[in-house]
């Protein structure tokens, strides 16, 4: 199962559209009124990733086969949602059924689409998303924090101690509108933050959808990472045939779909990496988190590979396509042998030799 990426944002922001756009669908409802979303959409999108043309010509493939990564669009939320405003109670629910944010901001001004606070100020919709799942994780942080001093009064251990020092900071920073995952400690106590299901622990990107032709990029007042995009361009161009897109962008002068980028982005969001498998039958790509070993690498092809793990011939995808492919890099030396203590890297074309 992919692991998934919510799309969220105050109502009218473009969400939807940006969903159908990349998911090349009109499930989504993109109408001009709050809340035309409400149950949420859910699509399964592929990573671009123009390796894989270049190994399958290596190898004579008869198929590609792209990774994936799910985009749910989540109904938007308003002011006071994390008291229940609005659809605020659902919205937070699906929100921590997700592994990762993309939050939407409007940044294009057109009178005919109605913004909820009636003034397009980018700025100021992150800080109403982000203040309300700050308030929202408030709540669950107090109760696990309420929770650890009462166990500490029948004995505390060290473990106990830290996590009510780091949660006391926590409570502390939420209450200042600070995200979990800004705080100084979190990848030290990452497991605390997740069985807590903190929606300001989940990784989030900004996206600021932008007028036609606007700059490429917008300053705001955020930690997180942020990219432009402009979801009605991106819809035109999911209604044209690949080619006709490609030609499409070549003229506005864009080398780089807006999605594209979106996509590549959220991949590298959820701290994923790519390893490649590349012969006749079929070039495919594969998904494991950054860190993975090369047993766990197996298992993601086959459960029982992990278990079955012997070793694995590795090269470097330039390698492979230089040299013409497994033959060649074996020639030049540029084939490895790795064990099951190996960590994979992004773009590593491997062979897995396994028990039977």
């Amino acid at each position: 199962m992919p692991l998934s990426i919510g799309i969220v944002g105050l109502p009218n922001v473009g969400k939807s559209t940006l969903f159908n756009a990349l998911t090349r669908s009109k499930q989504a409802n993109a109408a001009n009124y709050p809340f035309c979303t409400i149950e949420p959409n859910t699509g399964v999108v592929e990573v671009p990733d123009a390796r894989l043309a270049q190994l399958a010509t290596i190898s004579k493939s008869k198929k590609t086969v792209p990774t994936i990564v799910e985009f749910v669009d989540i109904a938007g939320l308003v002011q006071g949602a994390s008291k229940g405003e609005g659809l605020g109670n659902k919205f937070l629910a699906h929100i921590r059924e997700v592994d990762a944010i993309v939050q939407v901001v409007r940044g294009f001004s057109d009178p005919n689409v109605i913004h909820v606070h009636n003034k397009v100020d980018p700025n100021e919709d992150v800080a109403v998303i982000e203040t309300e799942l700050a308030l929202a994780d408030l709540d669950g942080a107090k109760k696990r924090l309420e929770q650890i001093i009462k166990q500490m009064r029948s004995g505390a251990d060290k473990k106990l101690l830290q996590q009510k020092e780091v949660l006391e900071e926590v409570v502390a920073g939420l209450e200042q509108g600070s995200a979990v995952r800004d705080h100084a400690r979190f990848a030290e106590f990452k497991e605390l933050f997740r069985d807590l299901q903190l929606l300001t622990a989940k990784p989030q990107l900004i996206v600021v959808n932008t007028d036609d032709g606007a700059p490429g990029t917008v300053a705001l007042n955020t930690k997180s990472p942020v990219i432009s995009i402009s979801a009605r361009l991106e819809a035109e161009l999911a209604d044209l045939s690949p080619e006709e897109a490609v030609a499409y962008l070549k003229e506005l002068g864009i080398e780089q779909s807006g999605l594209d980028k979106l996509i590549v982005a959220g991949y590298a969001l959820l701290d994923l990496i790519t390893f490649l498998t590349s012969g006749e039958p079929e070039t495919r790509a594969w998904t494991v988190r950054a860190g993975a070993t090369a047993p766990q690498a197996a298992g993601v092809i086959h459960t029982d590979f992990e278990k079955g793990f012997i070793r694995a011939e590795v090269v470097d995808w330039k390698d492979f396509v230089a040299t013409g492919g497994w033959a060649g890099c074996k020639e030049r030396g540029l084939m490895r042998l790795e064990g099951k203590d190996y960590v994979v890297r992004d773009g590593d074309v491997c062979y897995f030799h396994v028990t039977a």
